[in-house]
């Protein structure tokens, strides 16, 4: 039995996770470099390459924050290359997460935040049509020469 969702939906729900992802990546980034980390201890920096939290502040912000952004206008604007970029988005939101699991040590939040990187992916392979039972409105292959669900 299939599930089929339009991949206007998929495309809506990616833009409306990217932008969302986007806004706190920037939000964290400021409150890491305006608010000294915010509440992390200073001491979780130590043995890195970061002497205070400007630095990954401004990963987070510009980099993660950055490809989130330019990833929904993309989608937003329609260009060839939105669902690269929203890939992309998703995987730097990944990285940031190991990256910080591995610096500073594990906090609930970092799985939410791992878990919507995960769904832009998904997203991503869904609207790429790699699950075409899902994304087709008949729920059937979507032209790709994939045999139709029969019905039980």
């Amino acid at each position: 039995m299939s599930l089929p969702i339009s991949s206007k939906t998929f495309s809506g729900g990616l833009i409306a996770l990217l932008i969302f992802n986007a806004l706190s990546a920037f939000v964290g980034g400021v409150m890491a470099i305006f608010f000294d980390g915010a509440g992390v201890p200073r001491e979780h920096l130590e043995g890195t390459w970061f002497p205070s939290f400007i630095g990954p502040g401004l990963i987070l912000g510009i980099v993660v924050g950055g490809t989130q952004a330019a990833a929904a206008f993309a989608l937003l604007t329609r260009r060839r290359w939105a669902l690269l970029a929203a890939a992309v988005a998703g995987f730097a939101m990944l990285i940031w997460i190991f990256a910080e699991v591995a610096i500073i040590g594990y906090f609930w939040l970092q799985s939410v935040y791992f878990g919507l990187g995960t769904l832009e992916l998904i997203l991503v392979l869904a609207s790429l049509g790699i699950a075409p039972a899902i994304t087709s409105p008949e729920g059937k292959g979507a032209g790709n020469g994939l045999p139709a669900e029969t019905a039980a």
